[in-house]
């Protein structure tokens, strides 16, 4: 399905939703400077489209103890259709997977985890990364601190 042009009003409200997904729709219809009604419509229409894919709660990882994001690049031994495919395949079992990316350059893959501490980082790496089918090279980078977190680009949505 082809997505509908997304003009300015539209703009405005994704941009609204990205960062106050659960407002009502008169809050979101003042904030956009339309009404209520005109906002639901538009709402409806870009989920219809395709262009708002659904709803999440953004939860605090920390509550759950996962307080270590680690990237993950992983070099292949080859690169043929049916490496990476189990590679894929076998990936997306791993459980502390958040996001998975095939990636050009050097590296074929890089993988965002979460984790709650090094030990459980090396259980990790032992029980499921070493595992994946395929895999040549490793290399692992903790993330020290969250900076900037986004849905989209910011002048994306932006007038």
């Amino acid at each position: 399905m082809q997505s509908p042009p997304i003009d300015r009003a539209d703009r405005r409200l994704l941009l609204e939703l990205s960062q106050r997904g659960r407002a009502a729709n008169v809050d979101l219809a003042q904030a956009v400077h339309l009404s209520a009604s005109a906002v639901a419509r538009r709402q409806r229409a870009l989920e219809e489209a395709g262009v708002i894919r659904g709803y999440s709660a953004d939860i605090d990882p920390a509550a759950f103890g996962l307080n270590t994001t680690v990237v993950v690049q992983v070099t292949l031994k080859g690169q043929s259709e049916a490496d990476l495919g189990e590679f894929e395949q076998a990936v997306a079992q791993c459980d502390s997977v958040l996001r998975c990316f095939l990636m050009s350059g050097s590296d074929d893959y890089l993988l965002i985890l979460l984790v709650r501490d090094l030990i459980d980082f090396e259980r990790v790496h032992k029980t499921q990364l070493s595992r994946l089918p395929h895999v040549a090279r490793i290399q692992s980078s903790f993330a020290l601190r969250d900076v900037v977190r986004r849905a989209l680009p910011a002048d994306l949505l932006r007038d």
